[in-house]
């Protein structure tokens, strides 16, 4: 379990920043979920409650996603569901019970970069955009492929509204462990754009895999040649879960599936 030394209830997320840079121990806090497997002492636990960061609206051009909201309110909520489709629902719905999932926040989960998430290859897939307090806005793929972590506060999530069909696809020991891979997909205009994750590193997109597809005239004659070269350009490794080599064949496999999902 850990622990910190002292509470700090934000009122604005300048005093949550301000908070937050007065010494590196200090942290923000999300659901907590996950910290609560650690045992790593804190000196500072910086809650955002009471900004009122738990909501789905949305503009003109985007979606957006607070900072506080939980997977339970993605997995049902009409808007998303509206113009995504059931990905949001089929990517989180296993995910342990109903009480986990109401607790986890998708800021913490975002901004922590798990490599075992499910939800965080399924926002690339949709060209998810991240608001930080200090940073700005800036694309998911780019937050994720940062090396140094950020002093900072993620705010929101935004994505850009647009009705496409979509597919997640993952393998699973069991109903509620984490996935051994997973793959989302999501088909705009006939234009494909692929995220994997849990390869176990952190999500990415599998970029030369999309040309294939999307500089073919007919998508679906390009599947197989798509499915031999994803392998090569995501890099997989072994872990408790599964090993190299069977992630590789579960990555073709599930990339076969997806595409004809989002085609159909």
């Amino acid at each position: 379990m850990f622990s910190f030394s002292k509470f700090f209830l934000a009122s604005s997320l300048e005093e949550a920043y301000t908070e937050l840079l007065k010494n590196k121990k200090n942290i923000i806090l999300g659901g907590t979920s996950y910290l609560r497997m650690g045992n790593t002492p804190w000196n500072t636990g910086i809650d955002l409650s009471n900004l009122n960061l738990n909501y789905i609206s949305e503009t003109e051009e985007f979606i957006n996603i607070g900072a506080m909201t939980t997977f339970r309110q993605l997995e049902t909520n009409i808007l998303l569901k509206d113009f995504f489709g059931d990905i949001f629902n089929v990517a989180l719905r296993d995910i342990i019970g109903v009480q986990f999932r109401s607790n986890v926040t998708v800021g913490a989960t975002v901004f922590s970069k798990y490599g075992f998430s499910d939800l965080i290859p399924v926002l690339l897939s949709l060209d998810a955009k991240v608001k930080l307090f200090n940073g700005g806005i800036l694309s998911l793929e780019e937050f994720l492929n940062e090396q140094n972590i950020r002093k900072d506060i993620l705010v929101e999530i935004l994505l850009p509204k647009k009705y496409c069909k979509t597919s997640f696809q993952c393998v699973r020991k069991s109903k509620t462990d984490y996935s051994i891979i997973n793959l989302a997909i999501c088909n705009f205009n006939n234009k494909i754009t692929i995220a994997v994750g849990s390869r176990p590193g952190k999500a990415m997109l599998a970029k030369k895999t999309m040309a294939i597809l999307n500089l073919s005239e007919n998508i679906e004659k390009e599947i197989v040649n798509a499915m031999k070269h994803i392998g090569d350009e995501i890099p997989l490794d072994s872990n408790m879960r599964g090993s190299k080599s069977y992630r590789e064949l579960l990555l073709s496999a599930l990339l076969r599936k997806g595409i004809q999902e989002v085609l159909n």
